[in-house]
């Protein structure tokens, strides 16, 4: 059988360097290949050109140097935000969104082929989890998209599709890498990770004390009706999550931020404005109000504008800070996941 080939581009730079002294040269070449990898973002060993050419076959003969594949782009034409549906090395397909604010461009990555969290709201959990994105393949998004737009990214949210926590080892090395000032040098300050909430693994990202802003999908103000909408639910209570997020917030000193999608006539009602008031009353959070993206296979209908900005208000009556996200890409299957279901359901 055949061995392994590394994964030049998930390694760090100590381990680069192990590998290129293995490989019989000298250390100081990891850091040029390094820089070729996460700064010139090259998808071809050849193109390092200031390697010598024996070192670039046997970088080949051990290697994989991964590198996504657009396989379709798509643009909105009202807001400008770029949609990408990714193709991996192995057939797999996977999708990335470039969204521009007036602070600067937001890449927003996934962290999984699919996801096994059946969360009713989202696409991305439709056709089951088919496997784990590995560091290289959540950097590359990032990389190719800059190639491919031409612009530099200044903040990185995971939360497309799939749940990072579930990937929780190479979602860490993941942000090491993106961290590295001689890779992109994008500040743990400007990453959100997203999760819907296991506990254990908020607690494990707390003792790491990164800087990253963490993002816990609420959606609902109590344990009854967050079952009908996340199955994780079932596993652990909202008590349980609070307490996980509490810690998270006293061992970092960040603040936290709750997503919270609204859906008509399910979690929009003034008691449902009650309760979560009284859930993060005091919490050094921010509240990130969705109207939700309807997706076919679900009967989930988007709150109406004004249910919308009441629950909004009663939030910021009660001193809690409170935004409604601005909706980006709605004319190009912008939510999580609905690119890559019609994409396949097309196939």
């Amino acid at each position: 059988m055949s061995e392994t080939l590394v994964d030049i581009k998930s390694l760090s730079m100590g381990e680069l360097e192990n590998l290129i002294v293995e490989l019989g040269d000298k250390k100081f070449r990891a850091g040029q290949i390094y820089q070729w990898l996460h700064q010139k973002l090259v998808t071809d060993f050849d193109e390092m050109t200031n390697i010598s050419k024996e070192l670039r076959e046997k970088l080949k003969s051990k290697c994989r140097l991964v590198a996504l594949r657009a396989e379709k782009v798509q643009v909105s034409k009202i807001d400008g935000t770029s949609k990408f549906l990714f193709e991996l090395h192995d057939g797999n397909l996977i999708e990335s969104v470039l969204m521009k604010y007036h602070h600067g461009n937001s890449v927003c990555i996934s962290s999984q082929v699919g996801c096994r969290m059946g969360c009713r709201f989202c696409a991305s959990t439709l056709d089951g989890m088919v496997r784990n994105l590995t560091p290289s393949e959540m950097l590359d998004q990032i990389y190719r998209i800059q190639v491919l737009s031409g612009e530099r990214v200044d903040n990185v949210v995971v939360m497309g599709s799939g749940e990072p926590f579930d990937n929780f080892d190479n979602l860490l090395r993941f942000i090491h890498l993106l961290n590295n000032e001689k890779g992109l040098n994008i500040s743990a300050r400007n990453l959100t990770v997203s999760t819907c909430g296991l506990v254990p693994k908020i607690y494990e990202l707390a003792e790491h004390k990164l800087q990253i802003t963490l993002a816990l999908s609420l959606h609902a103000p109590n344990d009854e009706l967050r079952k009908t909408m996340m199955p994780i639910a079932n596993k652990y209570s909202i008590k349980e999550i609070m307490s996980a997020c509490r810690d998270y917030i006293d061992t970092t000193g960040r603040r936290i931020s709750f997503e919270y999608s609204l859906v008509k006539g399910v979690n929009d009602t003034s008691e449902c404005a009650k309760q979560l008031i009284d859930l993060v009353k005091g919490m050094n959070c921010h509240i990130n109000l969705i109207p939700v993206n309807p997706i076919k296979e679900r009967d989930y209908e988007q709150s109406e504008t004004k249910s919308i900005n009441d629950f909004k208000n009663k939030l910021e009556k009660n001193g809690i800070n409170v935004t409604i996200r601005r909706e980006m890409g709605r004319d190009i299957d912008g939510a999580c996941g609905q690119l890559r279901k019609s994409y396949l359901d097309k196939q």
